[in-house]
């Protein structure tokens, strides 16, 4: 999964967004504006499809351009999960024409007929929506967990690492991405709060969504990453400029680097030979950003 070793570049997007076609406050037109204003590459948007809103796989086709593109996609809900009545499923590569839920389908077989569709399967805000592990293990189907949602941070919820790593701890090998969820509603947080970088030849739709499923990508709510590169039982992280780099993963405990503007650090990596590790880069403003996990086994 080290997007860094790849030839290509990256591309800046969010995976998780709502139009007014589902509770969004923006038109499909200006949500796609919105981040192609603030310097974004792509966005997914996500609507609820939902049967009160029509069932919307919102066709944004019509707003790309040769500098910024789109990816269809949805937010899926079957029945249920174990404090919920529905499950919160980011499906990003859907065809036109997905069909709906049938009545009673789950999470995990909706999920799992999203993927056979071809799309890239995220569980959109797992602390949001109380999953539990087993939850987690039930959806089979995923290739990522969203582990920061910009909307449910305000909420308190917004940080799913812990789920995360206990997934990664039990050999279920996911990636991790972050998204703002923006709905632009008054009592929201403004978008662009947090974001993927996708590692790909070009902004064509299907090689983003092919990235994606192979984790080649990392997340970020300002840092940027550089590169990642292990070497023997150290790996080395460059960066822009940050107060602290951090490596955690399939073992309780850490290793970290603090000071003023840093911009790259050399830490061991031997406490997680037998499982994985994943870096964290915090700036001075409290923005983070994550690696990919790296398995060493």
């Amino acid at each position: 999964m080290n997007a860094f070793d790849l030839p290509g570049r990256f591309w800046r997007g969010n995976l998780h967004t709502h139009s007014n076609l589902s509770d969004g406050a923006l038109s499909p037109s200006d949500t796609v504006d919105y981040y192609r204003s603030a310097g974004y590459d792509f966005v997914a948007v996500t609507d609820h499809f939902r049967a009160v809103y029509g069932f919307p796989l919102t066709d944004t086709r019509a707003y790309r351009t040769p500098e910024f593109t789109t990816l269809l996609g949805a937010e899926l809900h079957g029945s249920r999960q174990s404090f919920s009545s529905d499950w919160h499923i980011v499906a990003v590569g859907l065809p036109l024409g997905f069909p709906p839920a049938d009545r009673g389908e789950t999470g995990p077989l909706l999920a799992r007929r999203a993927r056979r569709a071809g799309a890239f399967i995220g569980m959109a805000h797992p602390a949001a929506s109380l999953l539990t592990l087993a939850d987690a293990e039930s959806l089979d189907a995923a290739h990522a967990m969203e582990v920061y949602n910009a909307v449910s941070a305000g909420e308190e919820r917004g940080d799913s690492w812990h789920l995360f790593d206990a997934m990664q701890s039990r050999g279920h090998r996911l990636s991790a991405y972050a998204a703002d969820d923006a709905h632009f509603q008054p009592q929201d947080p403004p978008g662009c709060a947090a974001w993927v970088q996708v590692r790909a030849r070009s902004l064509e739709p299907t090689q983003l969504v092919a990235a994606l499923k192979g984790g080649h990508y990392y997340s970020s709510t300002g840092p940027e990453l550089h590169d990642v590169t292990v070497t023997g039982d150290q790996v080395t992280v460059r960066c822009s400029p940050a107060s602290r780099i951090l490596v955690t993963g399939g073992v309780p405990g850490k290793q970290i680097l603090a000071g003023d503007r840093l911009s790259e650090g050399t830490l061991p990596v031997k406490m997680f030979q037998d499982t994985y590790f994943r870096v964290t880069v915090v700036d001075a403003a409290g923005g983070r950003a994550w690696s990919n996990p790296t398995w060493l086994r």
